[in-house]
């Protein structure tokens, strides 16, 4: 059954794609409930629905991808998408505000939380603390660097530079890589355990759930580097580069925000690792 078609839009057939989804996405994080309360099917379930989840988004972007080359993608429909993907970027916004939150309310307030953070921030228990000038200041450089490239990039596909659109997203997925590699050997080498009070909870928390988009930013910018050798994307029409550009600087964003909050200010007065 085609689609029906006018000028300004595509409308589509029924598809199992964004039913798929909402069932994996509902089986993923109704098995990890299982998972941390230690119930029967708490080892399985996350799995299966993470697999549905990640089959069926890949089935259901195909298709986008597919409709864009049909010629679908009107001017109308692509500005549809970028309200979707700022509603996208918007809610993010709101998760990280929730993180920060936490770690304010700790911070800013420690004389009204006497038994768990010890009436001081950061706590007592707390020992040391990772230098923010080190390593977090390493990973800041990295990620500034790579919101220029990714600009780069972009900057070349708009002129026609198919060479420039590749050679920036190489210097960006590569940047990506080397940003959670450092990261995970500084949560390998930090001074202090996840878990164990609210400086250690709010700290993995907001910087984990941080460098998981990272990882999630990198795959984008990678599916666009393959995109891109197989000849998508056009000056006129790219919007999967242009959302996953946009996704990357809100990385960026978020992480300055991250180093000066909890890395600096938060550290203040603690003894440096």
């Amino acid at each position: 059954m085609a689609g029906t078609k006018n000028h300004d839009y595509h409308i589509l057939p029924p598809d199992i794609a964004p039913l798929a989804t909402t069932i994996g996405a509902l089986t993923f994080t109704s098995g990890m409930v299982l998972f941390m309360h230690d119930l029967p099917g708490g080892h399985f379930v996350p799995w299966l629905g993470l697999a549905v989840l990640l089959a069926s988004m890949f089935m259901w972007f195909s298709k986008i991808v597919n409709e864009a080359h049909a010629g679908d993608h009107t001017p109308v429909v692509q500005l549809h998408q970028r309200y979707g993907m700022i509603l996208f970027i918007a809610s993010e916004v709101m998760f990280f505000v929730g993180w920060f939150w936490a770690f304010f309310d700790f911070s800013l307030f420690p004389s009204t939380l006497t038994e768990v953070v010890d009436g001081q921030w950061p706590p007592k228990a707390i020992e040391a603390v990772m230098d923010p000038f080190a390593l977090p200041l390493l990973n800041t450089l990295i990620l500034l660097c790579s919101g220029t490239t990714v600009t780069w990039a972009h900057h070349s596909l708009i002129h026609g530079d198919r060479d420039g659109l590749k050679k920036g997203l190489w210097a960006t997925v590569l940047l990506g890589l080397l940003f959670t590699s450092i990261q995970a050997y500084e949560y390998l080498h930090a001074p202090f355990p996840f878990g164990q009070n609210t400086y250690g909870s709010a700290f993995y928390m907001a910087t984990g759930f941080h460098g998981f988009h990272v990882i999630v930013g990198t795959i984008m910018l990678i599916v666009c580097l393959v995109r891109s050798y197989k000849g998508d994307f056009t000056p006129r029409q790219h919007f999967g580069f242009e959302a996953s550009a946009w996704y990357w600087h809100f990385v960026d964003v978020v992480w300055l925000f991250l180093f000066v909050c909890i890395y600096i200010w938060g550290n203040a007065g603690a003894v440096i690792e």
